[in-house]
């Protein structure tokens, strides 16, 4: 039924070869134009580095543009143009889709609108499996049910919670692996290493040019950890701290209160040092990391599956939305978390950069946000 319906619908919307290969050309290359460590690179090191905005996105545009024509790829401009389209559909540079086109082609790849796309589809999947996590979030079935209605991609009403199982198994990812306590700290002294080798390496000079942006990859490391220059001596030596895992120290963390989440500020460590009481060791901005760790379901403070349309049944022609109540009363009323982690660069630190920790916290809301003390034994290591 499944196959005879999805043929069905196929001949309905005048999708042809052409279509099927723009889409799997978009999604081949969609990603890239990301740097070293991914979004690391984009979201961590170059605003540190960077007046303007950069984005993976653009650069994923210009590195098609040029194997094409490095290559002399013969492929019709047509394609290339909505291959380019399709890259940028989810990013704030989506350019404007004609009243000609299959609108509902966007949506495939990367989706801004909503956020259902193969891309989720692949690496939600990929990594429960790599991490051993349980995945629940079946995308055959969405992928098997779902029909396009008033050119847009709608799914069947019973179908929401599979839906909200996408969402929340992502979260649940950022939560317990992308933005892990451990791995944060890593990806901090990352980001430490390659601000302190930008200078003599020029790393942040590549982004512009894409002919020699395909060159910039993970390797970067190894090219400053295995170079004798002493200008990289500092970058050698936070490398070599990663790999004894002689980390950046956690001290705490503390969710933000939901109704603080929309006047939020990123913490800074000025604000930690500026936090400190008198007496003791004197803090320095350099000594304290601090990590604002974002998890949502893929729009921020809104729920994303208000922007979803749904059908009844297959004999149906009209689309609807759904609202949270109408499904279940267990479902979460708030769709972000704002976690603030403050690290130690320095172990001897710890005790310390915890106080000034709780001292802030106890400013800017008159109560310990945090749920745990930082533990003693972690204070007073050397």
């Amino acid at each position: 039924m499944y196959v005879s319906l999805s043929l069905l619908q196929g001949l309905e919307l005048d999708i042809d070869r052409f279509d099927i290969q723009t889409v799997k050309l978009a999604g081949l290359l969609h990603d890239v134009g990301h740097g070293p460590f991914s979004h690391l690179f984009e979201r961590e090191f170059l605003p540190r580095v960077l007046d303007g905005h950069w984005s993976h996105e653009q650069m994923s545009v210009k590195l098609v543009d040029d194997i094409v024509d490095k290559h002399y790829i013969e492929i019709d401009p047509e394609m290339i143009r909505k291959v380019k389209e399709m890259i940028l559909a989810s990013s704030e540079f989506a350019r404007p889709i004609g009243s000609g086109e299959k609108h509902f082609l966007y949506d495939i790849v990367a989706n801004g609108r909503n956020g259902i796309d193969v891309d989720k589809f692949d690496y939600i999947v990929r990594d429960c499996r790599a991490c051993g996590l349980g995945c629940n979030f079946q995308f055959q079935r969405l992928m098997e049910s779902m029909r396009v209605l008033g050119d847009e991609i709608c799914y069947r009403a019973k179908d929401y919670l599979t839906i909200h199982k996408l969402f929340a198994t992502r979260a649940d990812l950022y939560r317990t692996v992308y933005t892990h306590p451990k791995v944060k700290a890593i990806e901090l002294m990352v980001v430490d290493a390659l601000l302190k080798a930008n200078d003599y390496l020029n790393i942040s000079s590549f982004i512009q040019d894409p002919s020699k942006y395909w060159k910039l990859d993970d390797t970067i490391m190894k090219t400053i950890e295995t170079a004798s220059n002493p200008e990289l001596k500092e970058s050698r030596d936070l490398i070599m701290r990663i790999r004894r895992r002689n980390l950046y120290q956690f001290c705490n963390e503390y969710a933000v209160p939901k109704d603080k989440l929309e006047n939020f500020k990123d913490v800074t460590p000025q604000d930690i040092v500026c936090s400190q009481k008198n007496g003791g060791v004197i803090l320095k901005e350099e000594d304290v990391a601090v990590s604002n760790v974002r998890i949502d379901l893929t729009r921020g403070r809104q729920n994303p599956l208000e922007r979803i349309n749904f059908f009844k049944d297959y004999e149906s022609e009209d689309k609807f939305s759904i609202p949270d109540d109408r499904i279940s009363h267990l479902l979460p009323t708030s769709y972000q978390d704002m976690i603030v982690r403050v690290y130690s660069k320095k172990p001897e630190l710890v005790a310390a950069i915890s106080e000034a920790f709780e001292n802030f916290q106890l400013h800017t809301y008159g109560i310990k946000a945090q749920v745990h003390a930082t533990p003693e034994k972690k204070k007073r290591r050397l």
